[in-house]
């Protein structure tokens, strides 16, 4: 009895961190888009915003004793790091260029390249009923970039490569939680500073960084508190996403927010 009513408990926790991991990753879709639209704000500085909120979220966790740090070696996260600079920078360049419909719509194609990733890189076998749903999933895709009116071409491009740095970061945000024994806290609080450096590194080379248009340039104090509300809310996304994966699989949470794909437009 008490095994089931622990397991009642235990499954109750992941309802609620997929519900909860739906939710802000609708509010941020909206919001990202409101940004771009309203404000131009760039691209790879509004991710290196997010990057540096999520590090600083996690360190006043750390401050009030919500987790423990541990010490990790550099060289194991590097890749991590890389892909995680990938997945956000791609994800939102086709959220800029791609309607919300279609930018929903090719997030979707995640799951299929994540379970071809785990069976061919990891030799993890999935079920017969699990393999039939990539079907409807990819023709639906294949069928919607092929009749969107609104078809852009670099859009797709960003699409693309969005999908195929989101599975593999996926993919390796599990592993490596499993390889080095930490929570979701622990991988995250080394990997976002890491993340942050390097964009920051990379900012000046694409997008200017003062006057006009740039990370530091005069910016209206709403467009300053979107950008904030935006940080907050993606240290949200990416501390449930890494919470998800390291208590079920990265399956399981590309399917938690299929609920999101098709129902904007």
């Amino acid at each position: 009895m008490a095994s089931l009513a622990d397991r009642v408990r235990g499954n109750g926790r992941i309802a609620a961190g997929l519900l909860f991991n739906l939710l802000v990753s609708i509010c941020i879709v909206f919001l990202n888009k409101w940004i771009y639209v309203h404000h131009g704000f760039p691209n790879m500085s509004l991710t290196l915003v997010h990057f540096v909120v999520t590090w600083l979220g996690l360190y006043i966790c750390q401050k009030l004793d919500i987790f423990a740090p541990k010490s990790l070696p550099p060289s194991k996260l590097l890749l991590l790091a890389l892909s995680f600079c990938g997945f956000v920078v791609f994800t939102n360049l086709s959220l800029q260029n791609n309607t919300i419909g279609t930018y929903q719509l090719a997030k979707a194609m995640t799951t299929p390249v994540i379970i071809a990733i785990q069976t061919f890189c990891y030799q993890k076998s999935f079920s017969a009923r699990i393999q039939l749903t990539l079907i409807p999933i990819t023709v639906g895709v294949i069928l919607n970039s092929y009749y969107d009116v609104k078809f852009n071409f670099l859009g797709m491009v960003f699409a693309a490569l969005g999908v195929l740095v989101t599975s593999l970061y996926q993919v390796w945000v599990g592993a490596k939680q499993h390889e080095l024994q930490v929570n979701s806290m622990q991988l995250l609080y080394y990997q976002a500073p890491m993340s942050s450096a390097m964009l920051l590194i990379a900012v000046p080379f694409f997008e200017p960084v003062f006057g006009e248009g740039g990370i530091f340039g005069p910016w209206s104090l709403s467009a300053l508190l979107m950008v904030l509300l935006s940080g907050v809310i993606a240290f949200m996304v990416n501390l449930s996403i890494y919470w998800i994966i390291g208590n079920t699989s990265p399956v399981t949470w590309k399917k938690s927010i299929s609920a999101q794909q098709g129902s904007h437009d």
